[in-house]
C-alpha cells in the first residue's frame, strides 16, 4: 500500500529534526523544521559519541562523510579504576568502523547547514503550544499566535517534549540518573597520545573520560554525582574556575590524569553539559497524526554512547515507513521496528550509570567483577548494537513478517 503523506511539520531543530527532514525529503515528503529558540544553537552542548550504526544511518541520507570529517575516531574504550588498574577494553566488532567523538555544536551546525543546502526550511522562534487534528491533516499552534499545517507532525523536541505531552498528557517525565556532566577541549594536555583510544575511569567520587591526540591536544568529560537534578542555567551561576576546582577535588587521591587535564583547561572552554537523564518507557509514541522520534520517545543516557545514533536511526526509519504506508500504519510499523532495540540499549545504559555512582562497597565489587565480564564480552556480542544497518530500498510491510520484523 502506498503512502498518502505528502507534508510534515518537524518540531525541534536539534539533531533528530534536521535528519528527519532530510530523510523525509529523500522519501518525497516535504518537511519544514520549527524550532522554539529564536536563534541557532551554535556553541551549545558538550561532546557526544556517534556510534558506527549512527554513522551508517547518516550514510543513508548522504551526510555520513560530512560528520566523519568533524569527528575524531575512537578506536577503543579502555575502562580503568581509580588506582589505574585496567578493567577491560572494547571496540567495534570486526569489520565495523570506529565510533567518532563529535562536539554537539559542530554536529548541529553541520546538519543545519546541509539541511538548508538541500532546501529544508527551518523556522525559528516557533514554540509549539497546541496541535489540532482534522480528517485531512494537523495544525500546529505556536506561542506567537501563528499556525502551520501538514499531513503529519513529528516531535523531535527532546527529552522534555511538548509533542509527547500532547500525544499523552500522562506520559512519564525524564528520570534523573544522579550525575551531572561537564567537558572541555584542551589545547595542550601535556600527556602522551592515547592512540585513538578513549580512557574511561571509575574514580572514587566521579567518572572521568579522556582522549589525547598525537599533538597532545585532547578532550575530557566528567560525570559528577549530584544528589538532585540541576539545570544548566543553575550550574552556570557557579564560575567556570570554581567548577574546575570542584571537579579537581573530586579526583583527589585518584591515580588518573584528571588534575593535569583540569589544570590545563581554559575556563572559557568549560562546557556544562547538564544532568544525565533518561526516559522511563514511553507508552505512546504516536496518536492520530502525531509521532515522536529521538529523545522525545526514547532518551538513552549518555552512558549508552547511543543517544544521537538512536535518534538518527529513528528519523530515517520513520521516513521509510511514511514513504511506504498511510500514516496510521506507518506509525505502527515504525514502533515495531524501533521499540525493542532502543529499550534494550536504554536498559544496558542504566546499569552503566549505577556503576559510575557506586559507593565504596560497590566500587570493590565492580572492580573485581568487571574484568571477568569484559573477558566474556567479546566484540562480536555487540554487533547487534553497532552493526545495525537500515535498508532504505526495502519496502516496509503493513503487517509484520512471521519473525516479527517489517523490513
Amino acid at each position: 500500500m502506498s503512502s498518502t503523506t505528502r507534508s510534515a511539520l518537524v518540531i525541534g531543530g536539534g539533531i533528530g529534526g534536521p535528519v528527519a527532514a532530510m530523510a523525509l525529503h529523500r522519501a518525497g515528503i516535504e518537511a519544514t523544521v520549527y524550532e522554539a529558540y529564536a536563534s541557532t544553537a551554535d556553541g551549545v552542548g558538550g561532546g557526544l559519541g556517534l556510534a558506527p550504526n549512527g554513522l551508517a544511518a547518516l550514510d543513508v541520507i548522504g551526510v555520513g562523510d560530512l560528520v566523519r570529517e568533524i569527528g575524531t575516531p575512537t578506536t577503543d574504550i579502555v575502562l580503568q579504576s581509580w588506582n589505574g588498574k585496567r578493567l577491560g577494553e572494547f571496540g567495534s566488532p570486526p569489520g565495523v568502523e570506529s565510533a567518532r567523538f563529535v562536539w554537539r555544536a559542530d554536529l548541529y551546525r553541520t546538519l543545519y547547514d546541509e539541511a538548508a543546502r538541500r532546501g529544508v526550511r527551518t523556522v525559528h522562534g516557533k514554540r509549539l503550544v497546541a496541535a489540532r487534528e482534522t480528517a485531512g491533516g494537523v495544525t500546529a499552534h505556536f506561542a506567537d499566535g501563528t499556525t502551520a499545517e501538514a499531513d503529519v507532525l513529528i516531535g523531535a523536541d527532546g527529552i522534555r517534549s511538548t509533542v509527547r505531552a500532547l500525544i499523552d498528557p500522562d506520559a512519564p517525565r525524564p528520570h534523573y540518573g544522579g550525575l551531572f556532566s561537564f567537558g572541555a577541549p584542551v589545547k595542550d594536555t601535556g600527556l602522551p597520545s592515547t592512540g585513538g583510544k578513549m580512557y574511561m575511569t571509575f574514580g572514587k567520587r566521579a567518572f572521568l573520560g579522556y582522549q589525547v591526540q598525537d599533538d597532545s591536544s585532547g578532550v575530557w568529560f566528567v560525570n559528577l554525582p549530584h544528589p538532585g537534578p540541576m539545570t544548566v542555567a543553575e550550574a552556570a551561576r557557579t564560575s567556570a574556575e570554581d567548577w574546575l576546582r570542584v571537579l579537581a577535588a573530586a579526583f583527589t587521591g585518584d591515580r588518573v590524569p584528571a588534575a593535569d587535564l583540569l589544570l590545563r583547561t581554559d575556563p572559557g572552554d568549560l562546557l556544562i553539559a547538564g544532568p544525565m537523564e533518561n526516559m522511563p518507557r514511553v507508552p505512546a509514541w504516536s496518536r492520530g497524526r502525531m509521532v515522536l522520534i529521538g529523545d522525545a520517545a526514547h532518551a538513552a543516557s549518555s552512558s549508552s554512547g547511543q543517544g544521537a545514533s538512536l535518534a538518527v536511526e529513528s528519523a530515517v526509519q520513520l521516513a521509510r515507513c511514511l514513504r511506504d504506508l498511510p500514516h496510521e500504519e506507518a506509525f505502527t510499523a515504525y514502533q515495531d521496528l524501533r521499540r525493542p532495540r532502543v529499550e534494550r540499549i536504554i536498559k544496558e545504559a542504566e546499569r552503566t550509570n549505577s556503576n559510575k555512582a557506586a559507593g565504596p562497597v560497590g566500587r570493590v565489587l565492580r572492580d573485581l567483577l568487571l574484568p571477568l565480564v569484559m573477558k566474556l564480552n567479546k566484540p562480536e556480542k555487540s554487533a547487534w548494537q553497532t552493526g545495525y544497518r537500515i535498508d532504505w530500498d526495502a519496502s516496509v510491510s503493513a503487517t509484520p513478517h512471521p519473525d516479527g520484523t517489517r523490513a
